[in-house]
């Protein structure tokens, strides 16, 4: 079985997509794939001895089970915590989407399965003309929706999955996020998604240090290809 690969995007930032592509990559080695991550931008990184360390970054690379060029894995990483763009400009440098595409392509040749995780929400801006959208559309990978479930999670979800469909990708699943253990209604309001959505992949109750492997087990029974 091959499978190209999977655009993982969220309703926010901090909603999880860094553990939900961990999980993947995760699963799909435990079904015997050569799975692969790949985090195209990363700003918010800390000095280190080789250059600027990335915590999503490291984590994807820790979860796949291939070697890979790390220029290919996270083609661009930035220092300040701060929107990509805005990151780009203060230091100079233009975000290419073809470079990016060129690096997904190389990853592509090396595994079965390619995690891509976008940054931020769906319409983050990389450069004054592209977003993670057009990347998202660029690379034609089905789309894995990662849901904050907090209070504003029914409009963010219904205006990215409707995002999703106008760019004429395929939204393969969504993955319901409990990130606020307070939020009234919780359970109602996932309801409210999967009347709108459908049932998600799985579900993911809140925890202070969330575990990849753990949600990789709950995708046992999910098709991912």
């Amino acid at each position: 079985m091959t499978v190209h690969g999977l655009f993982v995007t969220g309703t926010d930032t901090g909603v999880g997509k860094t553990l939900v592509a961990c999980g993947l990559l995760r699963a799909f080695a435990a079904r015997g794939l050569k799975a692969v991550g790949m985090k195209p931008v990363a700003s918010g990184a800390q000095p280190g001895t080789g250059g600027l360390i990335h915590a999503d970054v490291e984590q994807l690379i820790a979860a796949g089970n291939v070697a890979a060029p790390r220029e290919h894995v996270n083609p661009y990483c930035f220092e300040p915590p701060i929107a990509p763009h805005i990151a780009a400009a203060r230091a100079g440098v233009a975000i290419s989407v073809e470079r990016i595409e060129r690096s997904f392509r190389a990853l592509a040749a090396l595994a079965d399965a390619v995690v891509v995780e976008g940054v931020g929400g769906f319409r983050v801006p990389l450069t004054a003309a592209a977003d993670t959208a057009q990347l998202a559309a660029r690379l034609r990978l089905p789309v894995v929706l990662v849901v904050g479930v907090r209070l504003g999670c029914l409009n963010h979800a219904l205006l990215t999955a409707e995002a999703i469909a106008a760019r004429g990708l395929e939204l393969a699943g969504w993955i319901a996020n409990h990130v606020d253990p307070q939020m009234a209604a919780a359970a109602d309001n996932v309801c409210s998604l999967e009347e709108r959505l459908g049932m998600p992949l799985a579900r993911i109750a809140f925890a202070p240090g969330p575990d990849a492997a753990a949600f990789a087990s709950a995708l046992s029974a999910v098709r991912l290809d």
